[in-house]
């Protein structure tokens, strides 16, 4: 594994102050979007188009299937979704870490990040099957710039984004944050123009210039020392940006256009992931540290209740089942894969897969373009 290994095991951190009541600001709709940006069907619902089973003609045809990257055995195991068995497995790249739909949304890549070295393999969709590996330094994640200019390659481990021609795979630029050690996830605000990252290993975020790839603004996480910001999403109607810390045990809360942290709410030990319903009213939120899992009321910024997984695990990163029926996440350090059932919550399916599963990704996926991860489609 890499030296600095992304999302590592959670310690035990100082109790959070109990956490103020979140008042979510009112939405500033832009007046323009990034250039070349699609414009959204309805601007209170970014999701408005990935709603259940919203699948584009062309990726219909697409084979059901969850991928799983293993990132201490390198490989990728192939759950059938219907069966909830591994039906496929193959080399993912030198320490796969996640599975990313591309903006076309034809074609998943698998990132893999181990230092010296990294990679992107491709998968198609329509069969399952894995392409020709590409040679890419330190692919911790993958992003696409709401426009589809570029690819943006997440180098953890050398604090820098580098952006690629996502048709050539060729590097264009990188920029460099030494302020953030251990960049990770990020979102974009709803007009497409700034990025909000987390800094890992820094407990810190960053906004960031999407045109120019530039630091705006450098945020200290204070609410607990030695934080690690994880997850960031930006919710359906745009309002508020969610950032899960896996040190503070909960979910900070930034506002619109990333320029102020507004609030903090506590979810859970180790908490990791947010994943959103195919009706984007509520969020998911996986507390790696007690195998649980947190629905969080989108509306009032509340948790309504939490889901365990009977006799304890590690749930991770995943996604929404195109119906919205299904939430699938890894099991970081119990080799197997979780599927809860999002109307009850309770737990249908336990698959063991490889050692060390991290970002796997649910395919298809509703929605128009993707900008990465392991399925931020909108």
């Amino acid at each position: 594994m890499s030296l600095l290994a992304g999302c590592a095991e959670t310690m035990k951190a100082p109790e959070p102050p109990a956490a103020p009541q979140v008042e979510q600001p009112p939405v500033k709709m832009p007046n323009d979007l990034l250039a070349g940006m699609p414009d959204y069907p309805d601007r209170k619902n970014i999701y408005a188009a990935a709603g259940p089973n919203m699948l584009r003609d062309d990726v219909k045809g697409d084979r059901e299937l969850v991928y799983v990257p293993n990132t201490n055995s390198d490989r990728v195991h192939v759950i059938d979704p219907n069966t909830m068995q591994v039906i496929d497995e193959f080399y993912g790249g030198p320490e796969p870490q996640h599975v990313v739909p591309s903006y076309d949304m034809r074609t998943l890549y698998v990132t893999s990040s181990r230092i010296p070295g990294g990679a992107v393999l491709p998968i198609d969709p329509v069969t399952g099957k894995p392409g020709q590996i590409m040679d890419i330094e330190d692919v911790y994640n993958l992003y696409f710039t709401p426009d589809g200019q570029f690819a943006i390659v997440v180098a953890e481990a050398y604090q820098r984004l580098d952006f690629y021609d996502p048709k050539t795979w060729q590097r264009v630029k990188s920029s460099e944050f030494p302020d953030c050690e251990g960049i990770n996830h990020m979102d974009f605000t709803l007009d497409g123009k700034t990025m909000l990252a987390s800094c890992e290993f820094d407990n810190r975020m960053i906004a960031i210039d999407v045109a120019s790839g530039q630091q705006l603004r450098l945020f200290e996480l204070d609410v607990v020392s030695n934080g690690m910001p994880q997850d960031t999403r930006l919710v359906p109607d745009g309002s508020v940006f969610l950032v899960a810390d896996m040190h503070a045990d909960g979910v900070y809360v930034f506002d619109s256009q990333a320029t102020q942290r507004i609030g903090y709410i506590p979810t859970g030990k180790g908490a990791h992931g947010i994943y959103f319903s195919r009706d984007a009213k509520v969020a998911y939120i996986s507390n790696r540290g007690e195998g649980s899992v947190t629905v969080l009321d989108l509306s009032t910024l509340t948790p309504i209740e939490k889901w365990t997984i009977p006799g304890g695990g590690s749930p991770d990163m995943g996604g929404v089942s195109a119906d919205g029926k299904t939430l699938w996440l890894t099991g970081r350090y119990h080799g197997e894969v979780y599927a809860f059932d999002t109307t009850s919550g309770e737990l249908k399916g336990r698959i063991p897969v490889g050692a060390g599963p991290h970002g796997l990704i649910v395919w298809p996926q509703p929605g128009r373009y993707s900008l990465g991860h392991t399925g931020n489609i909108r």
